[in-house]
């Protein structure tokens, strides 16, 4: 895609939502991790209603320590590979104890040595907790930059690296959400809402869907940011 195209692609995003933000509901940035961590490969509705009563008894490393393993698992049941993801939440709490003042560090190597914590987790953490210039690329995001020409690779750090070098410096803060829910909401794997799309005429999908194909699966509405 053209420089003046990513722009524009970006631009009208953002008029289309100006403050867009993570869909993971968090009340600092140790929860924030905790939610991203937990958020691998299952949704964010799934993950808020397992959150949801945890978070109102554990905010901190050293009360989740306290909680314990077992206790975590039944907070957190419902939510897909919880055995082990109990286990690296216990852990990756017990080393912001011990190693880091029970604080979340703002460094990418500190936080990806915490069990659990990948590239994609540690992008997130940085923007949304602590406003680094960083994009997670997920599966939507991944979809969306191959899909339109935005910025295609056959990895998520192939697409990451070119995110980050062609994205203008106005659109990067926000650009990780704008893809995101740009993907989950309107560019569906399944089948793209062509019909409902900001940036239709900038994208290179050849196969776009027409308002007919939409009838049988109505567009779910973006949230406002």
């Amino acid at each position: 895609m053209k420089p003046a195209d990513i722009d524009e692609f970006f631009r009208r995003l953002a008029a289309d939502n100006p403050a867009p933000k993570t869909e993971l509901e968090y009340i600092n940035p140790y929860t924030l991790l905790v939610a991203v961590v937990l958020s691998a490969q299952a949704t964010d509705i799934g993950v808020n209603k397992a959150t949801g009563p945890l978070f109102q008894i554990v905010q901190t490393p050293g009360q989740m320590v306290e909680l314990g393993e077992e206790k975590l698992r039944q907070y957190i049941r419902t939510i897909g590979l919880f055995n082990t993801k109990a286990k690296n939440v216990i852990r990756l709490s017990e080393i912001l104890v011990a190693e880091h003042g029970g604080e979340v560090p703002r460094k990418r190597k500190e936080l990806e040595a915490l069990p659990g914590v990948g590239r994609k987790t540690a992008n997130v953490v940085l923007n949304v907790a602590f406003g680094q210039i960083t994009i997670a690329v997920d599966t939507h995001i991944f979809r969306v930059s191959n899909r339109t020409g935005l910025a295609r690779g056959k990895t998520p750090e192939e697409v990451e690296r070119k995110l980050v070098r062609y994205v203008p410096a106005r659109w990067k803060p926000h650009a990780h959400h704008w893809l995101i829910l740009h993907g989950r909401y309107i560019c569906k794997a399944r089948k793209p809402d062509c019909p409902a799309c900001a940036v239709r005429d900038l994208c290179a999908y050849p196969d776009k869907t027409s308002e007919r194909d939409m009838l049988e699966d109505p567009p779910v509405p973006v949230p406002a940011g």
